[in-house]
């Protein structure tokens, strides 16, 4: 695995759990809102990876009995090529796996599902289908996003769908389009984007400023569509 960080104890990245988190390197999206750049665009240093790699499990190993999962965030964890098998290695040990995805990779879940190696998947929704291209500044499968929907909803594995909401990328027309598309859904959650630090695309702070969006508006337009809506 190419890692590029390791949070060694996180009460938030994996609902209801003691964890620790990964940082996988590289994604297959561009979200000019991104806070994690230096994972987007860094360099593969495999030596580097090697040690972060060794580190957690040894983590792991130490901590049997006190920490209580691994949280696989990025990045993108869904194109690493070993993926399947760092996962396999974690739950070995006896731990639970929360993986965070932005959804690129149906076929990758697929197989994680099958072979019974996720507890929780976090699914970032970018925006309504019409404008999923544009918010994620990429060229995207739709179709491969509505697969692992399905995937997800199906699976009979807790999840939930997510959105940074961006003032100047989002509007409130974009969420009930989202309602209806991911309508029955278990959970849903409204991300507010802070504006902290480094983001992949500086320039998005010229859209965002001085805009604002109303979370608890659009949070009570969306529960009749969703289990449970969450604002983050």
């Amino acid at each position: 695995m190419i890692l590029g960080g390791l949070q060694k104890l996180t009460l938030i990245d994996y609902p209801g759990h003691i964890a620790a988190t990964v940082f996988t390197v590289g994604c297959n999206f561009r979200c000019p809102f991104c806070h994690n750049p230096e994972l987007v665009h860094a360099t593969r240093n495999t030596q580097h990876a090697t040690f972060l790699e060794e580190e957690l499990f040894k983590l792991l190993k130490e901590r049997q009995g006190k920490l209580e999962g691994v949280c696989i965030t990025g990045g993108e964890p869904t194109i690493q090529p070993d993926i399947v098998e760092f996962i396999r290695k974690i739950k070995s040990l006896g731990y639970k796996v929360k993986l965070d995805t932005n959804g690129a990779r149906p076929d990758v879940l697929r197989r994680l599902y099958a072979e019974k190696l996720l507890d929780f998947v976090a699914m970032d929704i970018k925006s309504n289908l019409e404008n999923y291209e544009k918010t994620a500044n990429s060229k995207i499968d739709i179709e491969r996003i509505r697969l692992s929907v399905d995937l997800i909803r199906n699976s009979g594995v807790d999840y939930e769908f997510r959105t940074t909401v961006v003032p100047g990328l989002h509007n409130e027309k974009d969420f009930i389009k989202i309602g209806e598309w991911l309508e029955g859904s278990k959970k849903y959650v409204l991300q507010a984007f802070e504006d902290k630090g480094k983001i992949l695309d500086p320039n998005l702070r010229k859209k965002t400023k001085g805009k604002k969006i109303d979370l608890e508006k659009i949070a009570k337009k969306l529960e009749k569509y969703f289990g449970k809506v969450e604002i983050r």
